[in-house]
């Protein structure tokens, strides 16, 4: 089954890569965020630790204050399962500059690669499209993921993407754990007064 799934090292990293000053990364707790710190750190990357589940609204919330700037939340299966009613928020809002993209390997891999429900049929494009977000794609193989990479560079529409990828553990990158630190940094790269 793996050998059809996208390696998460490789696709986070052509996600973010040449990316432009207007854009904000959110990734969800855990192995997102050390595959965003293994692609390159940035200021304007807003990692989370210990916020599980709270992805996509810190996303939301950036979308809707930072009108201008476009705002991928880059989450797993297990956390989005964890926060299935931000969908519903994100779908009533609707903005313009923000992508849920969640990555798929369809286990919990942060307590120990038990089963997510993903495996047991809860399709999240399926949901997220009942949300109400009208771009809803279902990436799975190399040729998508470009076509993601391209729409993150151009955003107009809420969109959501659930990328398919390998349960695998490469190795830690972790990024600045201080709150406060990595908060002063992202409100200093958006130009925003303390």
């Amino acid at each position: 089954m793996d050998q059809m799934r996208l390696g998460r090292r490789a696709a986070m990293a052509a996600l973010v890569k040449d990316r432009d000053d207007d854009l904000l990364v959110v990734p969800g707790l855990g192995s997102t965020t050390w595959d965003l710190a293994a692609a390159g750190d940035n200021p304007r990357n807003f990692y989370l630790w210990g916020a599980m589940g709270g992805a996509a609204m810190i996303g939301l919330g950036l979308a809707l204050a930072q009108p201008k700037r476009r705002v991928a939340v880059i989450t797993g299966d297990g956390e989005m399962l964890m926060g299935l009613g931000s969908l519903a928020t994100i779908g009533n809002k609707r903005p313009s500059n923000l992508a849920v993209i969640v990555f798929d390997n369809g286990v919990y891999g942060e307590t120990g690669m038990q089963p997510s429900h993903t495996q047991g049929g809860v399709d999240l494009v399926r949901v997220a499209g009942a949300c109400g977000i009208a771009t809803c794609l279902d990436v799975r193989d190399e040729a998508a993921l470009a076509n993601l990479a391209a729409r993150l560079k151009t955003l107009h529409e809420t969109l959501f993407a659930r990328v398919l990828i390998a349960a695998d553990e490469p190795p830690r990158v972790l990024p600045l754990r201080d709150g406060a630190e990595l908060k002063d940094r992202f409100r200093a790269a958006l130009g925003v007064k303390a």
